[in-house]
């Protein structure tokens, strides 16, 4: 059921597994993505509606959740709840302020004689898209409100899609409201994003978007990115799992079916250097699929589209197609996992060792679960505090300092034909006297 590779050339062979999932954004989705965002922007809140009534089978009055329904929201959901919403939140937090106390640590100090300083500013508002509707994500709106929060971002908007009542999804409004959203909406998809880059009657627009959703959702995302900011190309689930036979094949099997349950184009594969162990992995996963699962249609789907076993010849050209690959999730399941996981540059979130499932940082090990797919781990890792503050860098210089790089300045001012730059400093240093310059040393 599950595809076989045989890895020759990592390149190829990684685009012979992506290219199913690419071919997702086609033309049709990404001309429908912008008529919809070219109707938000030019008559805001009714096209909402509209989208809302025509994809969702919702018509709304209002967008925003009011304090009424949050306290409704309370009395559908338990202690136990509450607790776990608390234990989530709580872990990313100790996880992330690491991280924070390390940058402010960039505010003390000063670059070159004192004339750069280097301050960190919380991002004034960030809108969070929270998958829902049919399903329900309270963790993903954990992950992406609790940094924004830490980092003192002010404004905090989450937008997710009701259920066909017109109603959100009791827990993630608590979630929402135990982490300190300052707004939340009613709306979902690309009018949502739409909403929430270019403003509506309803939404004030926000400086950036974060939070993963599907097709249209992230098509959306880079559509408005020329206007507002955004985390990344957050797409299907993935999950690459190195292992080799001394791993247990059940938890691979496991591993695998457990990623692929979210939707039938999920990325899921083991790469392994023995076909042994892949036989046994594809047995498990036959095995487990004939007990009548939960979600099996999908993970079935997800699996014979986009599933995958890939054999390689020697651990190099494994990790080489790992790389060139980039997976959202990456489990290392073998004997020498510390050697491997040093060679590894591109994963955007790397798992060590059999009792590190993916199951599990996606909810209470403290790490962020919104991650980059569709190979952009090669530039990023996990959505943290980073991307809800900006580096502010205050700059003075003295004549001195100014004289001492004018020359170059006119070198290099020449070269480009930028001559009025060099101007500016010249008539600044131009006859500085003697002791002016003593005295400021």
């Amino acid at each position: 059921m599950i595809n076989r590779i045989t890895i020759k050339n990592a390149k190829l062979d990684v685009e012979s597994v992506r290219y199913r999932i690419s071919s997702n954004f086609s033309d049709d989705a990404i001309k429908k993505t912008q008529e919809i965002i070219k109707n938000v922007r030019n008559f805001g809140d009714d096209a909402i509606k509209r989208y809302t009534s025509t994809y969702d089978k919702v018509e709304l009055d209002s967008f925003q959740v009011n304090r009424e329904e949050i306290e409704e929201a309370y009395n559908c959901i338990s202690e136990d709840h509450i607790k776990t919403i608390k234990l989530i939140r709580n872990r990313l937090i100790k996880n992330e302020t690491i991280l924070l106390e390390h940058l402010k640590k960039i505010s003390s100090l000063y670059i070159r004689n004192k004339n750069i300083q280097r301050i960190i500013q919380p991002i004034s508002s960030v809108g969070c898209y929270v998958p829902g509707g049919s399903a329900r994500y309270p963790s993903t709106l954990i992950m992406c409100v609790t940094p924004a929060k830490l980092a003192g971002v002010k404004r905090i908007v989450a937008i997710t899609p009701t259920k066909i009542n017109g109603k959100i999804d009791p827990l993630t409004l608590v979630s929402a409201d135990i982490c300190g959203v300052n707004e939340i909406y009613k709306i979902g998809g690309a009018q949502g994003i739409a909403g929430l880059a270019f403003g509506t009657n309803s939404i004030k627009r926000v400086d950036k978007i974060v939070g993963p959703g599907g097709m249209f959702v992230t098509i959306a995302k880079l559509l408005v990115s020329s206007i507002v900011s955004i985390d990344m190309l957050a797409g299907p689930t993935e999950l690459v799992i190195y292992a080799d036979d001394k791993s247990n094949p059940k938890y691979v099997a496991l591993d695998l079916i457990s990623q692929s349950e979210h939707s039938k184009d999920t990325l899921c594969g083991l790469v392994t250097n023995s076909y042994e162990f892949a036989n046994t992995v594809e047995d498990e996963i036959n095995n487990i699929l004939e007990s009548n699962i939960s979600r099996q249609e999908i993970v079935t789907n997800s699996l014979k589209e986009n599933g995958f076993i890939a054999i390689s010849e020697n651990e190099d050209l494994a990790i080489e197609f790992i790389n060139e690959i980039a997976p959202e999730h990456l489990q290392i399941m073998a004997k020498n996992e510390l050697k491997i996981v040093k060679k590894i540059t591109s994963a955007g979130l790397t798992l060590i060792g059999e009792n590190t499932p993916s199951a599990a940082s996606d909810y209470c090990l403290g790490s962020n679960h919104v991650l980059p797919t569709m190979g952009f781990g090669k530039s990023r890792t996990s959505l943290s505090i980073l991307d809800f503050v900006r580096i502010s860098n205050i700059v003075k210089a003295s004549k001195k300092e100014l004289k001492e790089i004018e020359p170059y300045v006119k070198i290099i001012t020449e070269e480009e034909g930028l001559i009025n730059h060099y101007k500016a400093i010249k008539e600044r240093v131009i006859d500085i006297p003697k002791q002016k310059i003593e005295d400021e040393k």
